[in-house]
């Protein structure tokens, strides 16, 4: 079988494993677009303050659920890869003549297609809402791009992690964890106007904070090439790393199994 037909083959079964688990789709659906309507409706004081980038605090907003979304992905993939470690499934497969890098990627179908999804549901209940997207359609495009490629970076982080600790529990005790990075960037207001030194510098030192700049841009701003740039080059250099570090922490566990 070659390489891309083993890819085929453990995409379907990893496609097929979250179709079936109604808590691995709806969470990342419901729980992102819950706290943008908290946060719209909270925080709408916010577009007063001279120099804020939109009248629109929901537009604003949208731009989190993408990476909020992705904190789900490398839950979900890391969960359901620690399961095959921990009912054998990986040994099983350590057997076969499938290569490493298929398994790791086949592994990731399942993220990859919810990661769609979820990119196709909120940017559904922005227009719904009415949300104006200054970068038009090629520009949503370009944001269902993003969300797919964030949704497959934070996933193979899920699977380092996965192989690395063998344990669906430790995958969950680090969503705390990740959540964290969300709330200490420019989530609820651009970076310019954060008052608090420190966190303003926290803010600006997080990686996050670009992702959402780079979504927000193509939503409020339009092309804005700088935003676009940070958000794609935070996004893939983080994808590269984990991607790194989970095919290394495969060949370690195979060969260890």
């Amino acid at each position: 079988m070659s390489a891309w037909a083993q890819i085929g083959a453990i995409v379907r079964r990893s496609v097929t494993r979250t179709a079936r688990q109604p808590a691995s789709i709806i969470p990342p659906l419901v729980f992102p677009v819950a706290l943008l309507a908290v946060n719209a409706g909270g925080l709408r004081a916010s577009t007063e303050l001279p120099g804020f980038p939109t009248t629109s605090f929901l537009a604003f907003a949208l731009a989190v659920p993408f990476i909020q979304g992705a904190l789900f992905s490398t839950m979900n993939a890391g969960t359901d890869l620690a399961r095959d470690i921990q009912t054998g499934f990986l040994n099983r497969l350590s057997l076969t003549s499938l290569r490493d890098w298929p398994l790791l990627l086949g592994q990731l179908g399942g993220v990859v297609v919810l990661g769609t999804v979820q990119a196709v549901f909120y940017l559904t209940v922005g227009l719904v809402v009415g949300v104006r997207f200054e970068s038009g359609v090629p520009g949503i495009l370009v944001l269902l791009l993003f969300g797919v490629i964030i949704a497959l970076a934070f996933g193979a982080v899920g699977a380092w992690l996965a192989f690395r600790t063998g344990s669906g529990e430790a995958i969950q005790a680090f969503f705390p964890v990740f959540f964290v990075f969300l709330f200490i960037s420019s989530m609820n207001a651009p970076r310019n106007l954060i008052g608090v030194d420190w966190f303003r510098i926290a803010a600006t030192l997080n990686p996050v904070s670009y992702m959402i700049e780079a979504v927000r841009s193509l939503i409020i701003t339009g092309w804005d090439w700088q935003a676009l740039g940070l958000g794609f080059g935070f996004v893939t250099a983080i994808g590269v790393a984990a991607f790194a570090l989970a095919a290394r922490a495969m060949r370690t566990r195979l060969t260890r199994t």
